[in-house]
């Protein structure tokens, strides 16, 4: 009987735990999405968690167990060409579970000519994390952005473009693409966000270290000094702009690795980067409330 007794706690242990851990898959926007992107097509399924052709762009949240107040929207990468919800989303959760922290994966809307696109689903995906904030947990000061490759710089571009009601309260960035600017920026990314020829003035507004202000929120930033698909150049420079502003940020940088690890157990200094982050979110990162 006793033993009975056990497995049926077990039993009830573990589904309280599955439950608790259920993600909920919200749609971005109720009705038509603003800022349309001429997108003709169904989604497309490009294999391994890559998604193409982004139609229903959707936030995917994973509540903690055990919130601690702090929650996470991550942006996938992609090359603004589709968004990688494996190794650069959903692979996440759970270890950003483990500390405490609900974290969601955002699937948004590539531009295909119109470069707010992105940015308009950034906006409304810090917009529901806020005012669902109480449901998970949540304290809506202690929001931040996340993202990879060209999700840094859809992370970055929210951090520096936006107003106060989205703007994120930190932001986490590996390996990011940030500077539009030619000889410097990812050209794939640059093509897909701004267009063949695009004008000065766009290409200086999704600059992001030109846009970087005192408002700016504090920042840790990841990549790989050998990185030859996104410089490594355009990491150090946002976190020399950062400084200059006197924002709190860091900086690491690894000796190997390349470029797209996310959260692959190949990448060599996983334990690391991972660690480092936890440490920085318990202990460095400071809140207004």
């Amino acid at each position: 009987m006793k033993k009975i007794f056990i497995f049926s706690c077990l039993l009830i242990a573990m589904a309280t735990t599955l439950f608790a851990q259920k993600p909920v898959e919200l749609p971005l926007w109720q009705n038509v999405p603003p800022n349309s992107n001429k997108l003709s097509g169904p989604e497309k399924d490009l294999g391994d968690g890559r998604i193409g052709n982004v139609s229903k762009p959707t936030l995917t949240v994973y509540p903690a167990d055990k919130p601690n107040g702090t929650a996470i929207v991550m942006c996938p990468g992609g090359g603004y060409s589709y968004v990688a919800t494996k190794h650069e989303g959903h692979d996440m959760a759970a270890w950003f579970n483990e500390q405490g922290i609900a974290f969601a994966v955002l699937k948004y809307r590539m531009p295909n000519g119109n470069p707010e696109v992105p940015l308009s689903d950034a906006k409304q995906a810090m917009r529901i994390m806020r005012k669902h904030a109480a449901e998970w947990g949540v304290n809506p000061a202690r929001v931040g952005i996340m993202g990879a490759s060209a999700g840094g710089h859809l992370a970055a571009s929210l951090a520096n473009l936006s107003s106060k009601d989205t703007r994120p309260d930190f932001q986490i960035l590996l390996y990011p693409v940030i500077s539009m600017q030619k000889g410097l920026t990812h050209s794939g990314s640059r093509k897909n966000l701004l267009g063949e020829k695009p004008s000065a003035k766009l290409e200086q507004k999704f600059s992001l270290d030109k846009q970087v202000s005192a408002s700016s929120p504090q920042a840790f930033i990841a990549l790989s000094a050998d990185d030859d698909a996104v410089s490594p150049e355009n990491g150090t420079g946002y976190y020399r702009a950062l400084k200059a502003k006197k924002v709190p940020a860091v900086l690491h940088t690894y000796p190997t690795g390349k470029h797209g690890w996310g959260f692959r157990d190949t990448f060599k200094y996983k334990a690391q980067w991972t660690s480092e982050l936890k440490k920085w979110l318990a202990e460095e990162v400071k809140f207004s409330s």
